[in-house]
């Protein structure tokens, strides 16, 4: 009697169980929906990011910078177009080797022209490896992923099979942007490569010439000989390793179980003593991330967040909305991005005197499912660079004061407490 009993309250927990997960589904599955609606009506409205009489965002060129300790050089960059002819240079001059890693990769002019430039060079004779993601570029045609032969080409988790569908390692991503040339030139950040990120997507990429640039060709040879299929050749790492102690590489690495960028992000939120600039794309801050910054504020430091108004990911947007409520109060100062463009940078910076620029989001995704890449910095003068950007960024943004906040619709409030259920999955 108890058993069928048990059992029956089984049946009937399981059932409600799917019923949430499908209504949970399904909200998701309106919003992203809504969210590509409402992006396209306001592209026709407006006519595009030329409006105003200006095409594209505010932003500036900025100087290359050396550390204070001398050594390395470092460069800022924001808008794609600069990044990816730099880039490309690069790729000109190299003499013995190009590494290149990225999440998205497009068939589109800029896309054609990264193939085209390492092509050219892996038949001048010099080593040309890549490595892309396959599920992030599933709807990229087929034959653009099907490199020239003289480029050695790892096309990352591809699910093309159901086996490959069905694998649980498969759920882990390579979300990293970087790109390293001859062991003394790379770049890095959250620019992925494609023509709709060169003019619209608000972004932040770095270059850093020095010998730094050898942890980054060893993290690119580590994830290669690690996933590459057994035909392809194995990457001999760099034979001298840097240990500096201004600059320093962060990796996340899922399968490994190392992820150090949650760790650097709430170490420097507990050392900021006045001030701490936040520029994230997808938001959605864990409980500690959120005590950190809470903290932070009861000492007196000025924490700011800059945000998407409306990103690509509408349900990230509501995921992230769910906590500013909780910020606000407080005290803590969240400003919104205006909606015409992407605002896909991730980036830190506190004090005046230390900055962290990479691939990784602040988000459950990011921290545990995700190969990623941070660049931490210690110097002023590229602290400072990164303080002007943030001040110009305001220029396109809103303040989202607590008084507004709590003035928003009523339904949106029940949909952010909705996606609560989802927090720890993204």
């Amino acid at each position: 009697m108890l058993g069928e009993a048990l059992k029956g309250l089984f049946r009937w927990g399981l059932k409600a169980l799917l019923c949430v997960i499908a209504a949970q589904a399904a909200l998701v599955a309106g919003l992203e929906a809504a969210g590509r609606i409402r992006r396209g009506l306001r592209r026709c409205l407006r006519g595009g990011p030329s409006e105003g009489g200006r095409e594209g965002f505010a932003w500036q060129q900025r100087k290359e910078i050396e550390l204070e300790s001398g050594g390395a050089r470092l460069k800022l960059y924001t808008q794609g177009e600069e990044l990816y002819e730099e880039m490309l240079e690069e790729i000109t001059r190299a003499e013995r080797n190009v590494f290149l890693g990225t999440f998205i990769w497009k068939d589109d002019e800029w896309g054609r022209r990264f193939v085209e430039a390492l092509a050219e060079k892996a038949r001048q004779g010099v080593e040309v490896y890549v490595v892309f993601d396959g599920l992030a570029n599933v709807l990229v045609p087929a034959g653009f992923k099907d490199f020239p032969k003289e480029i050695g080409a790892l096309h990352f988790h591809n699910l093309s099979t159901p086996q490959s569908a069905a694998n649980p390692r498969n759920v882990f991503r390579h979300h990293r942007h970087y790109m390293s040339v001859d062991g003394w030139v790379a770049f890095l950040g959250g620019f992925n490569i494609g023509s709709v990120y060169a003019r619209t997507w608000r972004d932040t990429h770095i270059r850093i010439r020095g010998e730094e640039v050898r942890q980054a060709e060893n993290y690119f040879a580590d994830f290669w000989n690690a996933h590459r299929d057994p035909s392809q050749p194995e990457m001999s790492p760099p034979s001298r390793r840097h240990l500096g102690s201004d600059v320093k590489l962060h990796r996340n690495d899922p399968y490994m179980r190392i992820f150090p960028i949650r760790a650097v992000y709430l170490e420097a939120l507990d050392r900021a003593n006045e001030y701490v600039y936040l520029t994230h794309a997808y938001f959605v801050p864990d409980r500690a991330i959120k005590a950190a910054m809470t903290e932070a504020v009861k000492r007196g430091v000025d924490v700011q967040v800059m945000v998407p108004k409306e990103s690509d990911k509408p349900t990230l947007d509501w995921l992230a909305r769910g906590h500013f409520g909780d910020l606000l109060e407080a005290g803590v100062r969240i400003f919104a991005y205006d909606e015409r463009y992407m605002l896909h940078a991730k980036t830190i910076t506190m004090d005046g005197l230390w900055s962290m620029v990479g691939s990784a989001n602040l988000d459950s995704l990011s921290h545990q499912s995700m190969y990623e890449i941070n660049l931490e910095i210690h110097s002023a003068r590229l602290a400072r660079q990164m303080e002007e950007v943030f001040e110009l960024d305001k220029t396109e943004a809103e303040e989202i004061t607590p008084e507004v906040w709590e003035k928003r619709p009523y339904l949106a409030k029940i949909l952010e407490q909705t996606l609560v259920p989802l927090r720890p999955l993204i």
